[in-house]
């Protein structure tokens, strides 16, 4: 059965108006039928079973059958926040952790960050909106504006990036870890000390370079873990799949 993500529900007599990119995506690219179920989910855990009785590359009308609760997500609230990454690796890194569960996205700029600026945030959303579709989950993750890593962690002004979400809120306290391919505590051992577990757990993954000392200090004045993934020296992009997937598996989500 197709699934479609559709922000904002407009239902008027039972019936949904599905248009442009999203009606021209069902019909050519999942080709779509007349008669055919699809499921609409709005990235807030509602969903709506409907039946399609209308559609072409400009307009799909689905006629709702049922609205039911569609809470697939993760028990574990991750934060990642990934140094910029050049090519298309950060393309990688939003579609596999999208998949994998996390609940926001945070783009950084760091001292060894080889580009300095992006313009794909906003493809960045559309790569999370297909991830959460392809992979059943009910909501979608954010993903943030670029921000330069020390002016995130300033005790002056983190606080108050905006916009501050519930997640990005829980982690005040210094609740997460920094990866560290120079060493730190073991993620197994890291992720214990988390007694009680927070509401949000921050996953600091560094640019292909790595992060500087100094970098490190300034997460740890925040309270966060420097820990590591072993002897071996991962890509950026594997780093971050791999963290994430090891937290999630450590607290109990996979597996």
């Amino acid at each position: 059965m197709s699934r479609i993500y559709l922000p904002v529900l407009h239902i008027s007599n039972n019936r949904i108006s599905i248009t442009e990119e999203k009606a021209h995506y069902l019909a050519s690219v999942l080709r779509c039928r007349k008669g055919d179920n699809l499921i609409v989910f709005d990235g807030e855990g509602n969903c709506l079973k409907t039946t399609i009785i209308k559609i072409d590359r400009r307009e799909v009308i689905a006629e709702v059958i049922e609205k039911f609760p569609c809470n697939l997500e993760s028990s574990v609230n991750i934060v990642l926040v990934q140094a910029l990454l050049k090519g298309d690796k950060m393309d990688l890194v939003i579609q596999k952790t999208t998949e994998l569960g996390v609940k926001e996205i945070i783009p950084v700029i760091t001292e060894r960050s080889q580009i300095r600026d992006t313009r794909k945030v906003n493809r960045w959303r559309k790569i999370a909106e297909e991830a959460s579709r392809q992979s059943g989950r009910s909501v979608v993750p954010v993903i943030r504006e670029l921000v330069e890593f020390k002016k995130f962690f300033s005790t002056q002004t983190s606080i108050n990036y905006p916009p501050v979400s519930p997640l990005t809120e829980g982690w005040r306290k210094g609740c997460g870890f920094i990866f560290y391919e120079e060493g730190g505590m073991q993620l197994s051992d890291a992720v214990s000390s988390l007694v009680p577990r927070p509401s949000a757990i921050l996953v600091v993954i560094g640019p292909e370079g790595g992060f500087t000392k100094e970098e490190i200090d300034l997460a740890q004045e925040r309270d966060l873990i420097a820990t590591t993934l072993g002897k071996r020296i991962l890509r950026a992009e594997t780093a971050a799949i791999s963290a994430v997937t090891l937290v999630q598996f450590l607290l109990g989500d996979i597996g």
